[in-house]
């Protein structure tokens, strides 16, 4: 299984009103769990930068990691890139 980062962007509708981020939390976790079963969520972290999260999953391969940004793009109004992540020691061993 690889590492994927995702990288989101909330639109300023998704927070439109206290306690929606805890709501939105809920819902993308929910709908992770639903229709993407094959990614498991390993962390997530709020960003002090040009975008407001940051998700780290773990997916058999890309089109699992693209599925579960999207969930997260379309419950989260949202913008996502994603970043295929390589532990650094095993970028050590293919690296020249």
């Amino acid at each position: 299984m690889a590492f994927y980062a995702i990288l989101t962007r909330l639109s300023p509708e998704a927070l439109a009103r206290p306690g929606a981020i805890q709501e939105l939390g809920a819902k993308v976790s929910e709908a992770l769990q639903a229709q993407v079963p094959e990614a498991r969520w390993v962390a997530s972290y709020a960003v002090l930068g040009p975008c407001d999260y940051l998700d780290i999953i773990e997916a058999p391969n890309e089109e699992v990691a693209a599925r579960a940004s999207a969930v997260i793009r379309t419950l989260g109004h949202a913008t996502t890139e994603t970043w295929v992540l390589i532990p650094w020691e095993r970028f050590k061993a293919i690296a020249p």
